[in-house]
C-alpha cells in the first residue's frame, strides 16, 4: 500500500478531521488560514488530538506543490494548556493555483483538503 492511499478526505462541515482552508489573494499576497474543527470541534486531549498541519501551494502549471509551512501542536492538556489546531501563513506570489492542507490525528490518521485560488 502507498502512503497516499491512507490519506482521507471528506466534507469539513460534518467531519471534524478535515482541514478547513480559508485562502484569499490580494495582489501578490496570498493569505492562508487552515484549521481543523471549524463546524465540528476536534477534541484536544492527550488521548485524541491533532498533532500537525502542513500547508502547500502549487502554482497553476507548476510541476510540484511547494511546502509553505509545517506546524506542530504540542500542548494537549498539560497544566490546562491546549494547542488549538489553527495556523496562518502569508505567501508572496502573483500566481493562481491550489492550496493544499494535510493534517494528522493521532487516532484517525491523515486528512487532506484543497482550495483553488
Amino acid at each position: 500500500m502507498k502512503l497516499t492511499e491512507t490519506v482521507q478526505s471528506g466534507d469539513w462541515k460534518s467531519e471534524k478531521h478535515v482541514p478547513v482552508i480559508h485562502a484569499e489573494q490580494n495582489g501578490d499576497v496570498l493569505n492562508i488560514k487552515v484549521l481543523v474543527g471549524e463546524e465540528v470541534e476536534h477534541p484536544n486531549t492527550l488521548e485524541h488530538h491533532i498533532e500537525w498541519i502542513k500547508v502547500f501551494f502549487q502554482a497553476e502549471g507548476g510541476k510540484f506543490p511547494v511546502e509553505v509551512g509545517s506546524y506542530r501542536f504540542c500542548a494537549h492538556g498539560e497544566e490546562e494548556i491546549f494547542s488549538k489546531p489553527e495556523v496562518s501563513a502569508v505567501v508572496k506570489t502573483q500566481a493562481k493555483g491550489t492550496v493544499y492542507a494535510l493534517s494528522y490525528c493521532n487516532l484517525h490518521g491523515l486528512w487532506e483538503n484543497s482550495q483553488e485560488i
